[in-house]
């Protein structure tokens, strides 16, 4: 599986470290076979919201040549989203098998029509963003629908990376992986189109 992780200035790495963890782990386990994964950006190096700077391993590569695109979220996805140059190559990833995103990551999969028909989540300070891009904004942690696996605000990225850890595998190989992590809060054999969890009202 060779999984590309989409980088752009003024991104939230938190978005992206806490899917990263997860999904990495299919590797160390030798969960899935052949499990690669590639940085990708528009630019050698982006600066994240807070001044990190990261450098890329390819410049604008076709993303449709990856079994897996993830993309994360960050104040900047508000204008990303009508940068025609930035959505061209976005579009790239229209027919990859699964296409993920993370807090408003999901405005840049909604821009390039990913979203169209399906229900999705994103940060709650966005749902307002995310409505015309989808059929429905959900309110939950995760939302799955077909292809698409979205995932609402920041912490969500380690929820959304385990629920693809588990969706890939098996409960037994996520509650593996959530052992390592020592993150308690996933609920593992819960696999459905909408995940909502730890909910107020204990969806």
């Amino acid at each position: 599986m060779k999984i590309a992780f989409v980088l752009f200035d003024g991104m939230t790495s938190m978005d992206l470290a806490g899917f990263y963890e997860a999904v990495t782990w299919l590797a160390i386990l030798k969960a899935k076979e052949n499990v690669s994964w590639t940085f990708c950006a528009d630019r050698p190096e982006i600066t994240d919201d807070r001044g990190l700077k990261m450098k890329s391993d390819a410049v604008l590569p076709n993303l449709g040549e990856f079994d897996l695109v993830f993309f994360p979220g960050g104040l900047s996805t508000r204008t990303l989203r009508f940068d025609e140059d930035f959505m061209s190559w976005v579009r790239t990833a229209e027919l990859v098998p699964y296409a993920i995103s993370i807090c408003t990551g999901a405005l840049l999969m909604g821009a390039a029509g990913f979203l169209n028909g399906k229900r999705a989540t994103t940060n709650s300070s966005a749902y307002d963003l995310l409505a015309p891009y989808c059929a429905e904004v959900i309110s939950a942690r995760v939302v799955r629908d077909g292809n698409t696996v979205t995932g609402a605000g920041v912490t969500a990225s380690i929820d959304l990376g385990l629920y693809l850890v588990e969706m890939l595998t098996t409960k037994e190989t996520v509650l593996q992986v959530q052992q390592k992590m020592e993150y308690p809060y996933y609920k593992a054999g819960n696999l459905r189109d909408v995940y909502m969890h730890y909910s107020s009202k204990g969806g």
